[in-house]
């Protein structure tokens, strides 16, 4: 009997239908459009933002991408293969950017629709219970439904609501402007977001080390580094010059505890837009750039650029100017590099160290204790040996590659580095011939930027902050009056907790209710 049973009992066991690939994809851009998704890829792409700020990027600093591969070579190969040092470029930081911006129109457009068809219909009926909602009051009296409801249409509507009013009731509305402010602000996010991906195609960024004297005029060859848009035209680049004139840093003598902190940084330089023009004196600083047409200069970095002079064994100048030296520390402890392919008798390379005031340490290396020149000195550990230039291969200026070089000055090379002030010639060691320190300028790294929808994003911000402050402030509330035999009753109910509501329906039923002797 018990296996009869068995036999005929029904499985019930749900039997679901196969989603397919159609079904699996409306899942997914359900999934994708949802507000919970987008809020996630928000956060996602406020997190993948943060390497932005703790490594250098080599659009806004590539001097500080040379120095952090010179200090950690082998981390800044792996960071670099995650493209940390180019994160908002980056395929995963684009990614997140992207499908942010599809999820925010796919929540937002039926939103709108469904907003918009909210804001035409009219308030709905008069619930029947309305002793459930979190603000009622009743209230008994003997005044007609005609004047309880001429006097709550009046109160509703100076109070901005949109009211129907029936038989004996009147339903009412307001706060539709909360729902609008918040459409604006997500509108206005993918505002930003178009303008921001449509400028990032036509932008450009380019950097430039300039030396007090020196003159960089807008043309890709003047640039050490240029990182352009996707849709770049050099044409856009529009012709200027501008000249380096004086450096000047300010720094702290009056605290103690801050001595030698830098205050200010000035640049102050000399601009042409054409050549036959007059030149226009201006100062940059850190947050104000130079304003041209087509692009802006900003201030992004300095140092110092001792002046030197290399003559050969033949006495024949080898090397003579500027060499820009990039800091170490707080106290400008620089580092520089020379190579001299064409010196006779033997190519050399110079790996030097400047110290704006020197102080030499228990173990006889030097170092700064102040970042003005004070009391200067050069320091350099020479390397004899093939350079590696002649086979045309691109070599970085910031750095020398001494595998496979002879030291023959400084370190363990049994020769003392050579050391020198400002105004002295000291002989070469292995007739190399001689070095002067000529001089000290400075140098300003130069960033020069321009992106066509800098005003746009800056409209769109505007407009989300105001969307955003307006979906915050405006309440949303719905109000019902009902008249009944004896007296009326009064419900309110808010969008969100609003711990007013009772206050406001005492407030409203006392505004229509007929005062006390008052005959109706």
């Amino acid at each position: 009997m018990s296996q009869r049973s068995e036999a005929f009992e029904p499985d019930t066991t749900p039997d679901s239908p196969e989603l397919g690939l159609l079904g699996w994809l409306r899942w997914t851009w359900r999934q994708l459009t949802s507000m919970r998704t987008a809020l996630i890829l928000l956060l996602l792409l406020a997190a993948a933002a943060i390497p932005g700020s703790l490594y250098p990027q080599r659009s806004a600093d590539p001097n500080g991408v040379t120095t952090y591969f010179q200090g950690n070579p082998e981390l800044a190969k792996i960071l670099d293969w995650f493209q940390l040092f180019d994160v908002y470029s980056s395929v995963w930081f684009s990614a997140i950017y992207i499908l942010l911006f599809v999820s925010l129109i796919g929540c937002v457009v039926p939103r709108t629709r469904v907003h918009y068809r909210a804001m035409r219909s009219q308030p709905g009926e008069v619930p029947a219970k309305l002793t459930r909602f979190p603000g009622y009051k009743k209230t008994a009296t003997d005044a007609s439904t005609k004047a309880i409801l001429d006097a709550a249409e009046a109160t509703l509507a100076e109070q901005g609501y949109r009211l129907v009013r029936r038989k004996d009731s009147i339903s009412a509305e307001r706060g539709y402007l909360r729902e609008t402010g918040n459409l604006v602000f997500h509108f206005a996010l993918i505002g930003v977001l178009i303008a921001a991906g449509i400028g990032g195609g036509f932008s450009y960024n380019g950097q430039r080390v300039l030396v007090e004297g020196e003159v960089f005029v807008n043309n890709l060859a003047s640039y050490d580094s240029f990182a352009p848009g996707v849709f770049f035209d050099e044409t856009q680049l529009k012709p200027f010059s501008v000249a380096l004139d004086k450096f000047e840093v300010s720094f702290d003598l009056k605290n103690s505890t801050n001595i030698g902190t830098p205050l200010d940084f000035r640049a102050y330089v000399s601009s042409k837009l054409s050549g036959d023009a007059n030149a226009s004196s201006a100062v940059i600083r850190v947050n104000e750039p130079l304003e041209l047409p087509g692009a802006n200069v900003y201030l992004t970095g300095n140092g110092y650029a001792p002046v030197i002079t290399f003559t050969d064994a033949d006495g024949q100048i080898s090397f003579s100017g500027p060499v820009v030296f990039l800091p170490q520390d707080a106290n400008y402890t620089s580092l520089g590099v020379v190579k001299l392919p064409d010196s006779k008798p033997k190519q050399f390379g110079v790996l030097a160290f400047f110290y704006p005031t020197k102080q030499q340490l228990k173990t006889g290396a030097f170092t700064s204790i102040y970042p003005d020149p004070i009391d200067p000195l050069l320091s350099m550990n020479l390397y004899v040996g093939d350079l590696g230039l002649n086979d045309g291969s691109p070599e970085n200026v910031f750095s020398l590659n001494t595998h496979g070089l002879n030291q023959v000055a400084g370190g363990k090379s049994g020769t003392k580095a050579v050391k020198l002030v400002i105004g002295q010639t000291v002989k070469l060691p292995k007739g190399l011939g001689s070095v002067t320190f000529n001089g000290l300028k400075r140098y300003a790294s130069l960033d020069i930027a321009y992106n066509p929808a800098e005003l746009w994003i800056l409209l769109f911000a505007l407009l989300a902050l105001g969307g955003l402050g307006v979906s915050l402030t405006v309440p949303r509330r719905r109000v019902w009056v009902r008249k009944f035999e004896g007296g009326f009753e009064v419900a309110a109910l808010a969008h969100n907790d609003d711990p007013r509501l009772p206050t406001l329906v005492d407030d409203f039923v006392a505004a229509i209710a007929p005062k006390k002797g008052r005959k109706k």
